[in-house]
């Protein structure tokens, strides 16, 4: 198959065709990459229309303070380095997030200098409730894969996220 000429279909539009606009993409097709940020602006537009919007959250602000909920007492240094992240962005994010009630630091005994983090009671049942919305969200979204394939994608790209 040349990859090069999108095929038509029986409408006259090309059946390798972006999901919007009905540019061919034949070549695209093949490239993970490129499927990976076509399938992210499905999910960012979940993330925005169930967490973003009504609950003020940023992902990034999200996957914070989940981080930070699934690993009381961790630092800010681990955050950095989780999520590939300067220090003073992730202090940014925590100071926001400490603003709004979310997040509190705690001082290290062990080093004066460094601080540990915990979510709140409000930041931990924000979690818990943006979660709930986002894995619903998803289910209801991809509902065209199975369960089972859902978790394959999952895994296959959290499999290819850890290559970093």
């Amino acid at each position: 198959m040349d990859i090069r000429k999108a095929r038509p279909s029986a409408a006259g539009e090309p059946r390798d065709a972006t999901p919007a606009g009905g540019l061919g993409e034949a070549r695209l097709q093949h490239l993970i990459g490129y499927q990976v940020a076509q399938a992210a602006i499905v999910t960012f537009g979940v993330f925005e229309r169930l967490v973003g919007g009504p609950m003020e959250l940023r992902p990034v602000e999200y996957t914070i303070l989940t981080l930070i909920d699934e690993n009381p007492g961790g630092s800010p240094a681990q955050l950095s380095k989780a999520l590939a992240v300067t220090p003073p962005n992730i202090t940014s994010w925590v100071d926001k997030l400490e603003r709004r009630g979310l997040v509190a630091r705690e001082r290290n005994l062990r080093d004066r200098r460094g601080r540990h983090l915990r979510t709140t009671e409000a930041g931990a049942a924000l979690v818990r409730e943006a979660t709930a919305r986002l894995l619903e969200g998803e289910r209801e979204t991809l509902s065209t894969l199975t369960p089972g394939e859902r978790l394959i994608l999952g895994e296959l790209l959290h499999k290819v996220a850890r290559l970093r």
